[in-house]
């Protein structure tokens, strides 16, 4: 079996991300420095551990478990950060018919999101109301989720709706849960004509990408580009609808806690090339991309939100100005239990769940491992920015 390849090794090997932080550096986004510098000193000592000694009395094991980072960018974070987020889920959602539906835009439209990176707060919830304004045509509140997706599956820009709907609702008395159906093809249209209105009717001036830029003349306007859109199909996909909620859940899940890419794809690096496999939807079939690290990692911080921007959103009765009032009411019509507050896993039991084995179990004696002492490192930002070169050249600090 090939050893694992990480993100943070293809970071930290030959000094690449030093060597590409130098080289980009008045241009990227505080968000992407910010989540790299958290990442580089994930599990670092310099963070800080936790110190676990033997029960046995006999035995002289000392554990440490250093502090991880909780970065966007770091995939053992955020996988802890998706369990946690499926488990809440889980217990919170109602169970009955969902279905997920995937709202596309044309890839002529992408670049604007990374030149007027506003928009993207404004697309989750004309997703959002694409389906709440059929519902209420019905007299209906459904439940919505949403994730706002910025990448395809090789890493290119590709910014697209998740959305997951109970295909039922309940009516704003709070008396009555009753079916939905939404069709594809009017949610196609509504989603097209809106998506054109908020690039047409844009509360400040739009940036235009440099490639569309060159096009724009006074025989061919941004108006006449748009058009040409609202001309096209645009992919609006309904999925079947499904029983399970976990499966929606679980599905998201994979994406919205975690990097853009997760490390299970990534198949090559010799020091210099990632190489990584992807399913290419246009073909769908398995393919396998290699690049160099410098456009693997451009490819990759590209993606890293914003601070404070909320990849997840809710709407109808789970949003969380109608949630306290409404969820037990859906929970009371579709004969459920009450939401019960929600635990966390802890550390020992996501690793118990996902490797198998108890991390506080002594290796030498098979007794528990007991806490005696946590040290606080350098966690916050400013701490950790006086010691980025340090960390991205595995230099001692």
């Amino acid at each position: 079996m090939s050893p694992k390849i990480s993100i943070k090794q293809i970071l930290l090997s030959n000094g690449n991300w030093s060597n590409f932080y130098e080289k980009h550096k008045n241009n990227l986004r505080s968000s992407i420095v910010i989540a790299i510098v958290k990442l580089l000193s994930c599990k670092n000592i310099v963070r800080g551990y936790h110190e676990y000694h033997c029960s046995n009395p006999n035995c002289s094991h000392i554990k440490i478990v250093c502090h991880t980072c909780k970065s966007k960018a770091c995939s053992s974070c955020g996988k802890k950060a998706t369990e946690i987020w499926v488990q809440q889920q889980n217990k919170i959602l109602p169970k009955t018919s969902w279905q997920h539906i995937t709202f596309t835009m044309p890839c002529e439209l992408w670049d604007f999101f990374w030149c007027n990176r506003e928009l993207l707060d404004h697309i989750g919830k004309i997703a959002a109301d694409c389906i709440k304004n059929m519902a209420s045509k019905k007299g209906l509140i459904p439940g919505i989720f949403i994730a706002i997706h910025t990448f395809g599956r090789d890493l290119k820009r590709n910014v697209h709706i998740h959305l997951s709907v109970t295909l039922g609702g309940i009516t704003p008395d709070g008396n009555q849960w009753k079916k939905l159906f939404f069709h594809q093809e009017t949610l196609m249209k509504a989603w097209r004509y809106a998506i054109l209105q908020l690039f047409r009717h844009s509360e400040k001036p739009l940036i235009i990408p440099p490639d569309l830029k060159t096009q724009l003349s006074h025989a061919f306007t941004f108006n006449n580009f748009l058009d040409q859109l609202y001309q096209k199909r645009w992919i609006v996909h309904c999925s079947a609808p499904t029983d399970d909620h976990k499966k929606n859940v679980n599905y998201l899940g994979r994406y919205i806690k975690r990097p853009a890419i997760a490390e299970s794809k990534l198949t090559h690096y010799d020091g210099h090339e990632v190489a990584f496999n992807y399913l290419n939807h246009t073909t769908n079939t398995h393919e396998k991309l290699k690049i160099s690290a410098e456009d693997f990692i451009k490819r990759f911080i590209q993606h890293i939100p914003d601070i404070g921007f909320r990849m997840i959103r809710y709407y109808g009765f789970l949003a969380h100005r109608l949630r306290g009032k409404l969820l037990p009411l859906v929970h009371q019509l579709l004969g459920q239990n009450k939401t019960q507050a929600t635990s966390v896993s802890s550390y020992s039991d996501l690793i118990k769940k996902n490797f198998g084995f108890d991390p506080l179990q002594c290796i030498l004696c098979g007794k528990e491992m007991v806490l005696v002492a946590v040290k606080f490192g350098k966690t916050t930002l400013a701490e950790l920015f006086k010691f980025h070169r340090e960390l991205a050249l595995l230099k001692k600090i």
